[in-house]
This record gives C-alpha cells, structure tokens and sequence, in this order.
C-alpha cells in the first residue's frame, strides 16, 4: 500500500489497517437496534468518555507520555471540540433523522474533504488514479447506500420519485451528517498538528474524554430517559460499540493518521458501509440489491487505486519513457551537424 505508515514495523500491519473500519461497520450493525431505546447524546457519550478512560490506560500500562504544555492542551482541545463533540454529536442526532444507509453515503464521504486539504495544507500528491478512486469509491457508497428508486429514477429508467422524497432529503438529518463528516476530516488533518506536542495514543484518549463530556452534559439538560428503556443485550452491544467501535477502532485511526498519507488512509473509510452491509446480511438477515453488490465491487476497486496511484502514475510514466526510447532518432542529422560544428572536434 501507499500510506507508508509506522504500521509497516507491526506485526499483521495490513489487518491493522483496516481493523478501523472493520469495527466501525460491524459497530453500525450492533447500534442498530439501540438507538431506538436510548437518546443521541447519551449515545454519543458512551461511545467517547468510557472509551477515552480505556486508552488512557492502556497508554499508562504501555509507557506512553502525557501531554505537557499549554499548547499541546490547547490542540488536543480544538481536536476534543472538533472531532469528538462536534462529529458524535452531528453523527448521533442524524442517524435518529435519517436512513441508516443514506446516513452512511454522507458521513463516509469524508475522504474527498481530507484529499482536499491535504492537499491544500500538506501538498499531498492526488493525480488522476486518486482522484479517479475518489470519484468511483463516492460512487460505490452511494449504490451501496441510496435506495435502488431513487437511482434508476436519476439513471431516467422510468422510475419516477415524488418530489416530497426529494425535499425531505435536505429538510431532515442529511445535513447533520454532512456535517459530521466535515468534523471527522478535520479531526483526520488535525492530528497531524496535534501529535507535533503530544503522544497520538494519549492525545485520542484525552480527546475523547473532553469531547465526551458536554456531549452527556447537555444530554443531562434536554434528554430524559437515556438508559431506562435499554436491555441486557442492548448494553452488550453499546459495549462493544464503546470498546472496539471507538476505543480501539479510533486508537489504532489516529496513530496511523498521525504520519504518512492522510488520503490514502481516509480512503479505506469506503471500507465501513461494505462491512455494515456484509455483516448486516449475514447477522440480520438483510438481503443486498445487485446495485449494492456493484457499489461492493466499485468500493473495493476506488481503495485499490487510491492506495496504488503512486504505482500506477509510475507505470505509466515507465511506459512513456520506453517508447520513446524505442523511437528511432535522427541520429545521422545530428551526426553531421556535429561534424560541421567546430566546438565539437
């Protein structure tokens, strides 16, 4: 792969990669039958503070350093704001106002935002397989998570949709999660300059701590009812949201995310709704649209030349230089001009 992380020094390195997203789908599929029982912000909550504690101990345990200084403090709390408060809060409230799989579409387009400022901020070479990946990931996710009706209605097969389908589109919880995916691409390209003061291990957990904090704060102000409704397996499943949903899951994003290529690591991102439909379909029975299983396919090959653009851009390069090589030269017009030249005798 193209990312070129520290990852390559651990052990399993490409099943770390991807562990992120792998969670974080089937971590989809188990708060799926939860959120109808509990209130977002509590939700939102749950999935950050206990998390937060967990890595904070695990980074104790492995030695890693506490941040010091005013500005590491003050980075790790524009990170806490941004990427924990801001993007749980956005996500939860919109999953409550939106379809599980057009919510998924939206907050798992977030790798065209960090592409762009990436490269913007840190110069980070896209070209046109990246940004052919991009196109047809966005593309892979939106067939894997729009209603088969409301493509054919835009591909013109004759499948018409009310207008009403339309305008609710932007009048329920689709911006939220617009905007919950703008807060993770700055959170993604906020680590960067966080871990220039602080531990990106020990900077996620107190990240998630911060941001978790008014997230139940103002959850204990304008929500009632949080946990009253919730069931023994219901717990189990905000368990292992908690645990391996984020705090494992965000640990092992960050650390990554901390060096080498924001856009190529972003880009599995594609990964999370293939997993969620995957594991949907084999743990509840959900049966997947061939459009979907095409949006599969698509996904798995935009990952494919986002990670191998650097490659691919090189072949083709290689290419170019070898048939130009190959190209017979007039060797024998150069040849007498040299001859008449006395510079060259």
């Amino acid at each position: 792969m193209q990312l070129k992380l520290s990852a390559s020094k651990l052990p399993f390195a490409p099943l770390l990669l991807i562990a992120p997203f792998f969670l974080w789908g089937t971590a989809m599929v188990a708060m799926k039958g939860v959120i109808p029982h509990t209130t977002p912000l509590f939700m939102a909550g749950v999935r950050l503070l206990p998390a937060g504690v967990l890595i904070l101990i695990v980074a104790a345990i492995m030695g890693r350093p506490q941040p010091t200084g005013w500005l590491a403090w003050l980075w790790i709390g524009l990170f806490a704001f941004i990427d924990g408060t801001l993007f749980q809060g956005f996500l939860a409230e919109g999953l409550v106002r939106t379809s599980a799989g057009l919510g998924s579409v939206m907050i798992d387009s977030q790798p065209l935002a960090v592409a762009l400022l990436s490269l913007w901020l840190f110069q980070e070479k896209i070209g046109f397989w990246g940004w052919l990946g991009l196109g047809l990931g966005v593309t892979g996710i939106s067939l894997i998570g729009l209603p088969d009706e409301w493509i054919f209605s835009l591909l013109g097969t004759g499948t018409e949709i009310k207008i009403g389908n339309w305008e609710h589109l932007f009048a329920s919880g689709e911006w939220l999660m617009l905007l919950a995916a703008l807060s993770m691409a700055v959170g993604t390209v906020l680590i960067r300059f966080v871990t220039r003061h602080a531990d990106p291990v020990t900077a996620t957990g107190w990240h998630m701590i911060l941001g978790g904090v008014p997230l139940w704060g103002v959850s204990s102000v304008v929500e009632s009812q949080q946990w009253e409704n919730l069931v023994y397996s219901e717990w189990l499943a905000l368990g292992y949201a908690t645990v391996f949903g984020s705090a494992i899951a965000y640990a092992l994003f960050f650390y990554f995310a901390s060096s080498g290529s924001l856009t190529s690591l972003s880009s599995l991102t594609f990964l999370t709704p293939v997993f969620a439909l995957i594991f949907g379909h084999l743990l509840l029975s959900e049966v997947l649209s061939p459009l979907q299983w095409m949006g599969v396919l698509l996904t798995l090959i935009s990952i494919y030349l986002i990670n191998q653009r650097d490659n691919l851009a090189g072949e083709n390069q290689q290419l170019a230089v070898n048939e130009t090589s190959t190209t017979p030269q007039p060797q024998l017009a150069e040849t007498s001009t040299n001859k008449l030249n006395p510079l060259n005798q």
